[in-house]
């Protein structure tokens, strides 16, 4: 059993890590718990703002540390909210907040063009200076709704229809979700990486 900080305090991100990381031989922490806080995300990209919040829980817990960092990108807004998804409408805003500045900004765009995806960028380092940490990445493509569906997921989940699907992330369930989702892809490429190395667990 290994011990890996988790650098996230999203509720959300913490129950997708948990389950989709459950088959390998990592008993995973969340920073809060080791008393360490949130660094600030000012990187520009998410690869740098997953690097940063790992290495930062790994300096601080003095272990491996695992971190994600993601967001939506909405091309007719050039990209945005982009990493700034968490803060969009300000900093702490709430999921509602974001979602609305969001689709205030989408209301005159028409179906065609509110083309957006999920990105996602997770890091796990072995510890605070690791020269080499293992980067995996996914990429979820759908559109904006004109109005929230759905009581499941988080963030942008309510607003954000998958392609090829009618409902939204936020009406997927949990496992249906992770089958797809951009964290889920992700981490199955990062548990194929940690699987060569020999951290899954035993049948």
């Amino acid at each position: 059993m290994r011990r890996v900080a988790l650098a996230s305090g999203n509720p959300g991100k913490l129950r997708e890590l948990a389950a989709l990381l459950a088959p390998l031989s990592l008993s995973l922490i969340p920073q809060a718990g080791l008393g360490i806080a949130a660094v600030p995300e000012t990187g520009e990209t998410f690869l740098a703002n997953a690097l940063l919040k790992a290495r930062h829980a790994s300096a601080r817990a003095r272990l491996a540390a695992l971190a994600d960092d993601s967001g939506l990108e909405v091309d007719a807004l050039g990209g945005r909210p982009g990493v700034e998804s968490a803060r969009y409408a300000h900093p702490g805003a709430s999921d509602t907040e974001n979602l609305e500045r969001l689709l205030d900004e989408l209301a005159a765009v028409p179906p065609p063009k509110r083309r957006a995806r999920y990105q996602c960028v997770i890091v796990l380092v072995r510890g605070a200076d690791d020269p080499q940490p293992l980067i995996a990445r996914g990429s979820w493509e759908g559109h904006i709704a004109t109005s929230p569906r759905g009581l499941g997921g988080f963030g942008y989940d309510p607003v954000f229809v998958p392609e090829g699907s009618a409902r939204t992330a936020a009406e997927l369930d949990p496992a249906e979700k992770n089958a797809v989702s951009h964290r889920g892809q992700a981490l199955r490429e990062l548990i194929a990486m940690l699987g060569q190395q020999g951290y899954i667990a035993a049948p």
